[in-house]
């Protein structure tokens, strides 16, 4: 049995990412900003067989909410995997940006799961503890769009982040990987997405959208045993949409076909 601490949990990926440590019998500490959408997780993960399950509500942007969470958790049990899941995406126009905005979403989406790992990676050194940590990234790390310029920086900057803190973490045997997700149907009050916008991003060469439990697959695997010698990678679960342009029409004429000969 484990000790699962999976930050914005309470909904969409993150909530499925807990779910899916629960159905294997693992302890969680769940983490988000708000009490009332944490305690519905809470009561699925005792559903589907978590061993144990608390709860902390706290703002991850706070100047020590890294170390106040990592306590809180650590005071249940040592923590053996961390899964950074929570993350906000506003749209906002490049021309419209200002300091407060792109702090803000560089704030949660890569400062904090950097201060976590740290936070986790102190604790699990002096204890002499091994343990694994999965940041949740984005194919937008890969490919802006409108509106997303701090999400996608953010998310190239947690990616980055992954890698650095794999290669100095590895000789203390922990373990830090990413899961970049497609677009993913998730229903968020925090982040909506108009059905336009849906429609724009969420086709694939697969053929439909990703769903949370897509993603929550992958986390486990990564954070697990089987992927013991996999550290600093990205693995990128989006139905494919990352190898290229695949929705654009073909615009050549075949070998052949032009000069007759075929």
């Amino acid at each position: 049995m484990r000790h699962v601490l999976v930050t914005g949990a309470g909904s969409g990926i993150g909530r499925e990412v807990a779910i899916a440590f629960a159905r294997g019998g693992d302890a969680l500490t769940l983490v988000d900003l708000h009490a009332a959408p944490l305690e519905e997780t809470a009561q699925a993960v005792r559903a589907a067989g978590g061993a144990s399950c608390a709860t902390v509500a706290a703002d991850l942007r706070g100047e020590h909410a890294h170390d106040e969470v990592m306590d809180a958790a650590w005071a249940h049990a040592p923590v053996d995997v961390l899964v950074s899941s929570a993350g906000v995406y506003p749209a906002t126009p490049f021309l419209e940006l200002d300091a407060r905005t792109w702090d803000f979403v560089l704030d949660v989406n890569s400062r904090a799961p950097v201060l976590l790992t740290v936070a986790l990676a102190k604790r699990a050194i002096a204890a002499g503890r091994q343990a694994s940590v999965v940041n949740i990234s984005s194919g937008a790390a890969l490919r802006a769009r409108p509106g997303a310029a701090p999400y996608s920086t953010s998310k190239a900057a947690l990616e980055a982040a992954t890698r650095a803190s794999a290669l100095e973490l590895g000789q203390h045997g922990i373990r830090v990987n990413a899961v970049a997700p497609g677009f993913v149907e998730v229903g968020s009050d925090v982040n909506p997405v108009t059905e336009e916008y849906a429609d724009a991003v969420g086709g694939t060469p697969l053929g439909r959208r990703g769903r949370p439990s897509d993603i929550a697959r992958a986390v486990v695997w990564i954070a697990g045993d089987e992927a013991e010698w996999i550290t600093g990678e990205v693995l990128r679960v989006d139905g494919g949409s990352s190898t290229g342009a695949w929705h654009l029409p073909q615009h050549w004429t075949a070998i052949g076909q032009e000069e007759g000969l075929a």
